[in-house]
Parts: C-alpha cells; structure tokens; sequence
C-alpha cells in the first residue's frame, strides 16, 4: 500500500464531505432525532386506556368500582353510556379501547358476599395492548377485591369476590399477526413508493438527460404523471401481493370490503408516490433523496402511525405529531377493514385526511417541477 495514495483518498473523501453539506448534516442529525424519539415518546407500558362504562348498577359500590378504575394511572373512563349500541360504536370508531358493563344486581351481590360477574369488552385490534389491557383490569379486580374485605366484615370469608369476563372484539385469539400484517402493508408501500420515486428526476440530471428531456415539447404534467404510472402499477401489484399472502397464508380475516381497500391504497400510494417525487425534483440527488425518502417516509410510519406502539400512550406533544404521518389514516383504515370489517360510514374521516395528503402532494410536484436550466 502505498502511503501517498492512501492520504490522497482519505483527503478526497473528506473533501467530498464537506461539499456535502446537506448529508452530513442528515447523517448527523437523524441519529440525533432517533436516539430523541425512543428516548421521550415510545414506551412499551400501557397508560391512560380509553374507556366507558355502563354502570346498570348505580350505587356507591359500582361507583367506587368505576372511581377506582378512572383514578389509576392505566384506565381514563371518559364516557358513560346506557346500552350496548353506545359502546360497540365507540369501539367502532376506535374512540376507547375498554368497555365495562357493571350488572344491575352488582350492589346486591356485593352486600350478599355473593359472586358477581362483570363484562369487559377489549378492543382485540391491537393485541399487545389488550391483553396488557385484560392484564390491568384484573390487578384492578383484585385491589377492589382486597379493599371490600378490609371494609366489610361481611366478606371476609372471600365468597363475594367479583369476576372479570374479558372479551375481545375483532380479534377474538388476539393474534398479533392479525394487527402486525396491515401494518407491514403500509410500511412496504410507503418504502417502495418514496424510495422508487425519489430517484427518478434526480437521476435525470445526474445523468445529463434531463437536458434532452427539456429541450423536447414535453410539458410538466405529461412527464411528471409518466414517470409515476410504472411505480403506481408496482404499488398496487405489492398490495395485491401483501393481501393475498396475508390472507390466505397467515389468516389474517379480511371482513370488509376489497374494493374500499385497494381504494385506500390506491389514494395513500398516490402520495407517497409524488412524496418521492417531489424529493427528486427539489434535492436532484438520488442518494440524498433517498436517504430523506426512508426519514420522512419509512421512520414515521413504523414509529408514529401506531403500527407498533399506541398512540394514545404517546406524550401530549408527540401525539400532534402523529396527525401529520399520512401511514396513521392508512393504518386506522386497513385494520377498520381488515379486522372491523367497517366502511366509510365510519372511516371516512380517514379517506377525506389521505386525499387531502395526496392532492397536497400532486399540486407541490406540479409547482416545484420546472423544465429549464
């Protein structure tokens, strides 16, 4: 090895470098976000669960059963309803994940020392999280317990313990791969759909062709729209692909409607499409694009669309966030339609927040996109 050769490609490399600042700045500042984001907002404990109870009962002893629940730090009983309807809608729409129905004859059974059963409805779409869910209603069972044989005498034999029956909707063995496979979905559209097209024009001008391509009568739609439609195909193929293997491979249920999801992806593919390509068309690098494609495209999908971790056990500040990441909607709609089997009647918040994405990010690539030197 020849030691003047080794310090002139060290010394060109570190030149190269510093050129460019742009990656360097990246390299240095995603690490620097990451190490904040697991850090600050991802947990893996369960807090603040969404819940509603309907309390059939209404006594001090069901009150203090519900008191004791909304004041530890796992439960927030946010609603109150009368009938069944109230509550399935409201896991429907995914507004709480724990529904209780505390029986009329709770107070009655209690003061008697006799057994009393209470039904817990769980959310199954998320797995994980319930059954953390079923876990915490059981400790709250048995502190409740614990506290009516100090207070009564009456039960201090122990026969007028309750008993909590949970069940989980949707997701009924709470298999995680029911909720992990519309996740992957996601994450693989949102991966070949940035970084495909985030190299497309930028390769144009590292090339010199996008030279050529100025000088003929092309216009900016026609060559924008052109070089999305091959991706777009692909896109969907990948979808196809990921639902039929899901589907027939790993069981995964599909109770809602096939066309409501291909046209889902359809709309969420198309922006993370021209996401790509607007990348491409404002860096004119490939390698910055794409390393800018996997941050703003993959990163924000696994971490806060709540494929992995629950959103609503996020900080405050980290939960605003969250409303920006196109893969949240995307998510809420494949497992509305995968596990829920639920429509746009429901879910068509959802639809209406990605088609403003998508429209955002075709309008942007038509503005940015400019055929002159």
């Amino acid at each position: 090895m020849k030691w003047q050769r080794f310090v002139a490609v060290a010394r060109k490399e570190f030149i190269h470098v510093l050129r460019d600042w742009r990656s360097l700045v990246l390299a240095i500042a995603i690490p620097m976000l990451l190490i904040a984001l697991f850090g600050y907002a991802l947990t893996m404990d369960l807090k603040h669960v969404p819940t509603a109870v309907w309390d059939r009962s209404q006594t001090a002893e069901s009150r203090e059963l519900v008191s004791l629940l909304d004041g530890s730090a796992y439960f927030s009983v946010d609603h109150a309803t009368d009938n069944y309807r109230d509550l399935g809608d409201l896991l429907d729409a995914g507004r709480i994940m724990v529904a209780l129905v505390i029986p009329a004859d709770f107070s009655d059974r209690v003061r008697a020392g006799r057994p009393v059963t209470i039904q817990a409805l769980i959310d199954g779409a998320d797995a994980n999280n319930a059954t953390l869910a079923a876990g915490y209603l059981d400790a709250v069972s048995t502190i409740y317990n614990s506290r009516l044989k100090v207070v009564r005498r009456s039960l201090q034999s122990g026969t007028g313990r309750i008993t909590l029956e949970p069940r989980a909707w949707y997701n009924p063995e709470m298999e995680s791969r029911n909720v992990i496979i519309p996740g992957i979905i996601a994450l693989v559209m949102v991966v070949i759909a940035a970084m495909l097209t985030s190299v497309t024009i930028a390769r144009e001008w590292e090339t010199g062709t996008m030279e050529q391509l100025i000088s003929t009568p092309i216009r900016v739609p026609e060559l924008v729209l052109g070089k999305v439609v091959p991706y777009f195909v692909i896109g969907l193929a990948d979808v196809a692909i990921a639902v039929a293997m899901g589907h027939w491979i790993y069981g995964v249920p599909l109770r809602g409607s096939t066309a409501l999801l291909f046209l889902s992806a359809s709309v969420f593919l198309t922006g993370a499409l021209f996401l790509g390509l607007l990348l491409s068309i404002n860096l004119k690098s490939q390698v910055l694009a794409n390393q800018i494609a996997l941050f703003t495209g993959y990163l924000p999908t696994l971490l806060l669309s709540g494929f992995v971790f629950g959103i609503y056990n996020m900080p405050v500040a980290i939960q605003a966030i969250t409303f920006i990441v196109p893969a949240r909607y995307f998510i809420a709609l494949l497992r509305g339609i995968f596990l829920k089997g639920i429509g746009l009647e429901i879910l068509g918040l959802n639809m209406v927040l990605l088609t403003i994405y998508a429209a955002v990010m075709v309008l942007l690539c038509h503005r940015r996109m400019k055929l002159k030197l």
